[in-house]
């Protein structure tokens, strides 16, 4: 019997029996749907859905014939919370570990797909040359290890940046590399290796790169006021340049400290670790602000303590503006303290241009006017250092400054003298009287 009799009530025609077996519909379903489906490979990467979660069994539809496993053992090896995520109906992307044949079913991976799409992206990056933004997991005797993605990377002690090699000192790798890790880094990739499971990155390869980056993040996330450890990387005479995690912020000269610098070098050295203060930012110019005197006791009262208004010191113009010229004042101490003297105060003249009457670096005496101790700023006059009005203050100032004549002598007891004429006698040569000696010693005989 065809099989189209054996379906109830539909007998089976003549050119049907003719045209040989007809195929069940049911049958030509599963088979057109069959077709339209593609085999899973081995070592292939897909997409599937969540189809069932089972305990630790998880059952994914990649679209083949029948669904994929993931084994329990791998689920054991994620966390609570990624166990937790993985919810029925979800997309995910998997690794097919093995197709199915006699021995079983399909076997997926999460692991391993997530390993492959790392390596394909760390091919990627090598081919492309750009640039690993990432942090300092781990290391060893021979470098720092970084994690791409769930690949572990090698960063050879070569291949470190010179910035960072610099603050390698200490007998033990903890001493030397511990300090780093969790530190942002960037590299570039130099080497992939699947077979051999190695990956190669160098932080040198993306040096200036690196910095480059690593500035427009710092830039982003600094805030004026806050306080951040770095290392002393350069010294200049206007100042010195911190590296404070990947960037290089400046603190100038007036900023080292409250006392006088003469250069950087005299309390700074490269390798240095300071702890500094963000002054600002300057997005356009990519520029960081720092200040290491910020972070030491202000020294304003015992500075103000030292000047009343009235009083003459001594300064160099460091600064010329239109307003006027600062002084570094002397006379104060190790402390570097600065006052104005207002275009007004330069000269009795009309000045339109302090330069008509003062230069940087001239030194001059110059007269406190103004002492503002809760804006904290002192003000000076170079016009008036002769002043009348100030005489009387002036005139006290140098009696106070004038050293005290020694008190006399108390004569002894030898030396009191009881009768004069005598002593003065005494005095008298042999051949003289004493009133002799008195017209000798007092006027030259003019022969008369």
């Amino acid at each position: 019997m065809d099989r189209n009799e054996d379906i109830v009530g539909v007998p089976a025609s003549a050119e049907e029996k003719a045209s040989g077996p007809v195929v069940h519909p049911m049958d030509a379903y599963l088979e057109g749907e069959a077709l339209g489906l593609e085999s899973p490979r081995r070592g292939e990467i897909r997409k599937g859905t969540v189809a069932r979660v089972a305990g630790n069994d998880v059952l994914v539809d990649i679209g083949a014939k029948s669904e994929g496993m993931i084994p329990a053992q791998e689920m054991e090896l994620l966390s609570e919370e990624e166990r937790a995520r993985i919810q029925v109906g979800q997309e995910i992307t998997v690794y097919v570990v093995r197709t199915a044949d006699r021995d079983g079913g399909i076997v997926l991976s999460l692991g391993r797909a997530q390993e492959e799409k790392d390596w394909v992206e760390a091919e990627r990056m090598m081919a492309d040359q750009s640039i690993f933004d990432g942090s300092v997991t781990g290391y060893n005797k021979g470098g720092l290890i970084v994690k791409l993605g769930g690949l572990r990377g090698f960063i050879p002690a070569s291949q470190v940046s010179l910035a960072r090699r610099r603050r390698a000192e200490g007998d033990s790798l903890d001493q030397r590399w511990g300090k780093m890790v969790g530190e942002p880094i960037v590299a570039k990739v130099i080497e992939v290796d699947r077979k051999r499971n190695r990956l190669i990155l160098s932080e040198r390869a993306a040096a200036r790169e690196a910095r480059e980056a690593l500035k427009e993040r710092l830039i982003a996330e600094l805030r004026p006021g806050e306080i951040r450890t770095g290392t002393v990387i350069s010294l200049a005479e206007f100042g010195a340049f911190v590296d404070i995690g990947g960037a290089d912020g400046l603190v100038h000269s007036s900023e080292i400290s409250w006392k006088r610098v003469g250069h950087p070098k005299e309390v700074l050295a490269i390798g240095q670790e300071v702890q500094v203060k963000v002054l600002g930012i300057d997005p356009e110019r990519r520029r960081i602000s720092l200040s290491l005197r910020e972070l030491e006791s202000d020294p304003w009262e015992q500075v103000a303590g030292q000047l009343r208004e009235g009083q003459l010191l001594e300064g160099t113009i460091t600064k010329l503006t239109k307003f006027g010229a600062f002084a570094s004042l002397e006379g104060l101490g190790d402390f570097e303290v600065e006052g104005l003297i207002h275009i007004s105060e330069l000269a009795d003249r009309r000045v339109e241009n302090p330069r008509e009457v003062v230069d940087t670096g001239q030194k001059l005496r110059l007269r406190v006017i103004k002492l503002d101790r809760e804006r904290r700023r002192i003000g000076l006059s170079l016009k008036r250092v002769d002043s009348m009005e100030f005489a009387d203050l002036d005139w006290q100032a140098a009696v106070d400054d004038a050293p005290l004549a020694p008190p006399p002598a108390s004569p002894s007891a030898e030396d009191v003298v009881e009768d004069f004429d005598a002593a003065l006698e005494a005095e008298a040569t042999p051949d003289e009287s004493p009133a002799e000696a008195s017209v000798a010693g007092g006027a030259p005989d003019t022969g008369s």
